[in-house]
């Protein structure tokens, strides 16, 4: 009786399958090196420590009488805070939007009438506009004045003659009480 006997291929799939996991624990490997080495250049575009500390400005507006503005500094830019009379919230409402270069409503730039808290850096060239003093010209529209080439801002902090494109911008803020804001 003769004995037929297949012998199988020596040790091929024992070579595939020990092939496969060097492929996989060599990539893996080099997927954590290049991590540990990327990792430091990626870090170092996270914003530095001192400027975290400057993302949000607490403001305390019970000191800010009726008609009285104010500056503060946020993420080392001037931030204007009105305490708006009713004429200016009035002169601001009713502001014809045919008229406004970059037409935004009052209320869409409020978050309450008498409040207003802009960045008081002029949209065309970077100046800081005249206005927060009662001594300081407030332009045409009673909002700001722009020396350097002439813009005029109403009391939305909209652009309404001059050369500035954009009204001033308005910031992200939260009312914590009815007295004290967080800017950013």
């Amino acid at each position: 009786m003769a004995h037929s006997t297949t012998a199988a291929p020596s040790g091929s799939s024992q070579g595939e399958s020990r092939r496969d996991f060097l492929l996989i624990a060599t990539s893996a490997v080099g997927a954590v090196g290049t991590a540990l080495a990327v990792w430091p250049f990626v870090h170092s575009m996270n914003p530095a420590a001192d400027t975290l500390a400057l993302s949000t400005t607490e403001v305390d507006l019970s000191k800010v009488a009726e008609g009285m503005a104010i500056t503060v500094t946020w993420q080392g830019k001037p931030v204007f805070v009105r305490h708006r009379t009713a004429d200016e919230i009035k002169m601001a409402e009713e502001a014809p939007l045919s008229d406004l270069r970059e037409p935004t409503p009052d209320k869409d730039r409020v978050q309450k009438p008498e409040w207003l808290i802009l960045v008081g850096i002029c949209t065309h060239l970077g100046c800081i506009p005249m206005g927060q003093k009662a001594s300081d010209p407030r332009g045409d529209f009673g909002g700001w004045f722009c020396p350097c080439h002439g813009s005029h801002y109403d009391t939305s902090g909209r652009i309404r003659k001059g050369p500035a494109p954009l009204n001033l911008v308005v910031p992200k803020y939260t009312f914590l009480t009815d007295s004290q804001i967080r800017i950013g």
